[in-house]
C-alpha cells in the first residue's frame, strides 16, 4: 500500500463523481440509503443503548457504500448485503471492524457530551423550540443570541471535523488491507492530512452545492406560488445529497492509495441498464 499525494481540484471530481456512479444506478443507491435509515431507526429503538449501536455502525455503513460503489463501477447492482460485507468471513477482521465502531461511538458521545456542557443546552433547548408546533419567536431569539450556542456549534464543528480523519479511511484499510485498528486510524489520518488541498475543496464543493440548492429551490417555489413546498424539496434534496455523498467516499480512498487504479477518479461510469 502506498500513499498518494493529490492536487486540491481533485476534490471537485470526486463529488462529480459520486453524482455520476449515483445517477447510473439512482434506484439501487435510493434503496441503499433508505435501507440504512430504516436500520439507523431500529438501532435507535434499542433501550438504553440505541444511540451506542446506530453510532458504532457508520463506520460499517460508510464501508457498504463504497462497496456499492466499486460494483457500480463494474457494472453490478449494489444490494443491501454491501453492510454486512465487511463482517463476514474472517472473523479477526470483522472484530477489528467491531473495535472502529466503538471507538468512533464513544468518541461521538464524548464531543457531544461536551459540547452540552459547553452551550449550557441551549443547542438542545433550539431544536425543541425549532420543532415545537407552537413557534416562540422570542425564546427562539433568546436562543441564538446566547454566546454558548455559538461556542458549542464552534466546538462540535471543530472535533466533528478532527474525529473524521482518522475514521474516514479506516474501515476501507481493515476491509481491503486488513490492518488493525491503530494502524488503519493512523494511516487514515496521514492519508486526509497529506490530501488536505482535496478534502477542503471537497467540503467547500459539498457546501456550495447545499447553499445554491436551497436558493433555487426556495426562488422556484416562491415564484410558483407554492412556499409550502419548499421543505418538501428540500428533505428530498437532502436525501440525494446524502446519498451522493456516500456514493463518493471510494473515489476519496481510491484516490488517496495507490490500491485500486482500475477505479481511479475520472473513468467511466457504466450506464444503468
Amino acid at each position: 500500500m502506498k500513499l498518494l499525494t493529490v492536487p486540491a481540484s481533485r476534490g471537485v471530481l470526486w463529488v462529480r463523481s459520486g453524482f455520476r456512479v449515483f445517477f447510473a444506478k439512482p434506484l439501487a443507491f435510493s434503496a441503499l440509503f433508505a435501507a440504512f435509515l430504516f436500520g439507523a431507526l431500529l438501532l435507535l429503538l434499542v433501550p438504553l443503548a440505541g444511540a451506542l449501536l446506530m453510532l458504532a455502525a457508520l463506520p460499517l455503513v460508510s464501508q457498504g457504500f463504497m462497496l456499492a460503489t466499486k460494483g457500480a463501477l463494474a457494472g453490478q447492482t449494489p444490494m443491501a448485503s454491501v453492510f454486512l460485507e465487511p463482517v463476514r468471513g474472517r472473523r479477526p477482521q470483522a472484530i477489528v471492524m467491531l473495535k472502529i465502531g466503538l471507538i468512533y461511538a464513544a468518541c461521538s458521545l464524548f464531543i457531544m457530551w461536551l459540547s452540552d456542557w459547553v452551550d449550557g443546552g441551549t443547542f438542545n433547548a433550539l431544536q425543541e423550540a425549532m420543532t415545537s408546533k407552537t413557534a416562540d419567536t422570542e425564546r427562539l431569539d433568546v436562543l441564538l443570541a446566547d454566546p454558548r450556542l455559538s461556542a458549542g456549534m464552534l466546538l462540535r464543528l471543530t472535533l466533528a471535523s478532527c474525529l473524521a480523519l482518522p475514521f474516514w479511511h479506516a474501515p476501507a484499510l481493515v476491509h481491503w488491507e486488513g490492518q488493525g485498528a491503530a494502524q488503519a486510524l493512523f494511516s487514515s489520518t496521514i492519508a486526509c492530512w497529506r490530501n488536505k488541498g482535496a478534502f477542503t475543496v471537497y467540503a467547500l464543493t459539498w457546501s456550495v452545492l447545499i447553499v445554491l440548492f436551497g436558493v433555487l429551490v426556495n426562488s422556484v417555489f416562491i415564484l410558483l406560488g407554492a412556499p409550502k413546498l419548499v421543505p418538501i424539496a428540500a428533505m428530498a434534496g437532502g436525501l440525494m445529497f446524502s446519498t451522493v455523498f456516500y456514493a463518493s467516499l471510494y473515489f476519496t480512498f481510491s484516490d488517496c492509495f495507490e490500491q485500486h487504479p482500475a477505479a481511479e477518479v475520472g473513468v467511466d461510469v457504466p450506464p444503468a441498464p
